[in-house]
């Protein structure tokens, strides 16, 4: 990063958005205190709602609109929104979500951890409406952890040393450190890495992609550093209600394994991953259940998104 104030774009992708992104707005100037906000690009996913007219309204902000005239999922917005800017004028770019509220002065403490050599990619602390910790960082999948997770949960496994994949033991959030990958909600990424590793992956749609993104940085030298000094509120939650993202999500974990694994370990990965949703199909989960014909059935995946 260059010397001297951090110059910061915001991407925000939008798909009906309405009822969450006007106090996503309104957060971002408090939010990005102390830094210079030189973009904010709302890219939409052809939403149907109030969402554009509510991005428009937000005068007081250095906003861009960019549309991209369908459903194309959450990598080609952010893509589309980083095109939108020139990045030799930024030192980083922070995607968000719209459901995410930048808490006052969230923003300065990840765009000062990336100053630090080696660093590519800054993640905030996340916490729920209720200011509760929602956990957020990850470890390297691997099958053993898979096994694990499916036997006795992620939550369960996060708890038992470094058994699981998800982070959820609260004192782990209440230090800065390197993470192999965090939720994708809000990421601030150094304009070097943009530059390096070039897009995302749009072939995920949705989920796995932050995964994807973070790993490969880290193919290419960078880390990716949790800073809890930057505090953001994430409404978040619908893959775990809704089927069909449900299974959209569980696909993608496992196209994203094989894609970085050999055939042995993708097989074992699979294996496990269906076990762990069969078990809780059974018990009832409809989640799982979708999961479980989407693993089984390729034809029945979701190849695109509802418009």
């Amino acid at each position: 990063m260059t010397p001297g104030t951090p110059r910061i774009a915001i991407v925000i992708v939008t798909y009906n958005s309405a009822q969450v992104l006007e106090g996503c707005l309104r957060s971002l100037r408090d939010g990005a205190r102390d830094t210079h906000l030189v973009h904010v690009v709302v890219a939409d996913n052809a939403s149907k709602d109030d969402t554009l007219r509510i991005a428009k309204e937000a005068a007081d902000l250095p906003m861009q609109i960019v549309q991209l005239g369908r459903n194309a999922g959450y990598a080609a917005a952010i893509n589309a929104g980083v095109d939108a800017v020139s990045i030799d004028e930024l030192d980083a770019v922070l995607v968000l979500n719209p459901d995410c509220r930048l808490r006052p002065g969230s923003l300065l403490p990840l765009a000062e951890a990336l100053r630090q050599p080696g660093r590519g990619i800054t993640a905030p602390r996340l916490v729920n409406p209720d200011g509760s910790l929602q956990p957020s960082l990850r470890r390297m999948p691997t099958v053993g952890r898979a096994l694990v997770e499916a036997l006795i949960g992620g939550i369960r496994a996060g708890r038992i040393g470094t058994l699981g994949e998800m982070v959820t033991a609260p004192e782990e959030y209440e230090r800065p450190g390197s993470a192999i990958w965090a939720t994708g909600a809000a990421m601030l990424i150094s304009t070097d890495v943009i530059r390096k590793i070039g897009p995302w992956d749009e072939s995920f749609l949705l989920y796995s992609e932050e995964t994807e993104y973070a790993l490969r940085a880290l193919d290419h030298g960078w880390t990716l550093w949790y800073e809890p000094a930057s505090v953001v509120e994430h409404i978040g939650g619908e893959s775990s209600v809704n089927p069909t993202l449900a299974a959209l999500l569980t696909v993608n974990r496992v196209r994203l394994f094989q894609r970085r694994r050999g055939p042995l370990a993708s097989s074992a990965f699979y294996c496990v991953v269906l076990l762990g949703e069969a078990l809780r199909a059974l018990a009832g989960r409809r989640t799982a259940k979708a999961s479980v014909v989407a693993l089984l059935r390729p034809s029945r995946r979701l190849q695109k998104l509802a418009d």
